[in-house]
């Protein structure tokens, strides 16, 4: 009991750190910076932020959500992305404590979750801000995706097919809508979600995509901040459907056959 509560917090604070890096990989890779060339640095100001103001979660806190040079305020996505990336470690890490396998499949099955958990992150924070999946992230992820995928037994073939009904499925409405229905930055999303879940997890990955989008557009709707007409970023919806099957892809299969058959 005590190590599982000691590695929760320590999944946690580990996960918040990413998401402080995670924060960066966003702002630069959109403002086509390199994410590693120099430390964090204010937006507005430029001033250098001390290793004692980047403190994940804490430093916005004890700063009130303002650069400490410049007082401008400072994003709540960042200490959100902070919050969010630590609690989906801890997920990550009851999940894959739970898999009978050993310990050596279990740490390669966990780099593969927190990789793809921070690859969603990533997408759904720049596709809800500025309507855009960089092929520079989702293209290179596609790849590291789909060896480690083949590295854990997932046949070739299962990947392959996933791929190309999501990437075809996707393909097949932009090219009917010339680009009006779905980006073609989704298309690529669709690809690095086949090399990520497999068939048949990706079947449900999108029909929970979809779900999700109808729930929270006709929402958007009924409150007026939306409209019929209105484009929606579909990776904000992509994006968690794929780490909901990611996470309980195999008992929403089960739950669904055992209600197919009855």
């Amino acid at each position: 009991m005590f190590n599982d509560s000691l590695f929760i917090i320590l999944f946690f604070i580990f996960g918040a750190i990413i998401g402080s890096f995670l924060n960066v990989v966003i702002y630069r890779t959109y403002h086509n910076k390199f994410f590693l060339k120099a430390r964090s640095f204010c937006p507005k100001c430029k001033k250098m932020i001390a290793l004692y103001d980047n403190i994940p979660i804490l430093s916005f806190i004890f700063l009130r959500g303002k650069c400490r040079h410049c007082k401008t305020g400072i994003s709540l996505q960042y200490p959100i992305v902070e919050f969010i990336t630590g609690l989906l470690f801890v997920i990550i890490f009851f999940v894959n404590h739970q898999l009978p396998v050993t310990n050596y499949q279990l740490s390669i099955s966990l780099f593969r979750d927190l990789f793809i958990t921070s690859v969603l992150i990533i997408i759904f924070v720049q596709d809800l801000k500025w309507y855009i999946v960089l092929d520079k992230i989702i293209l290179p992820a596609t790849l590291v995706a789909f060896l480690i995928n083949l590295f854990l037994g997932l046949s070739f073939r299962s990947l392959l097919l996933a791929m190309f009904i999501a990437g075809g499925f996707f393909l097949l409405q932009f090219v009917i809508s010339k680009g009006k229905w779905i980006g073609g930055g989704d298309i690529r999303l669709g690809l690095f979600m086949g090399a990520s879940l497999g068939f048949p997890e990706i079947l449900i990955a999108l029909f929970l995509a979809y779900i999700l989008g109808s729930f929270i557009g006709i929402f958007l709707i009924i409150i007026g901040k939306k409209k019929m007409s209105s484009k929606l970023p579909f990776g904000t919806f992509l994006a968690p459907a794929t780490l909901i099957t990611l996470f309980c892809g195999d008992k929403i299969l089960e739950w669904y056959l055992s209600h197919l058959v009855m």
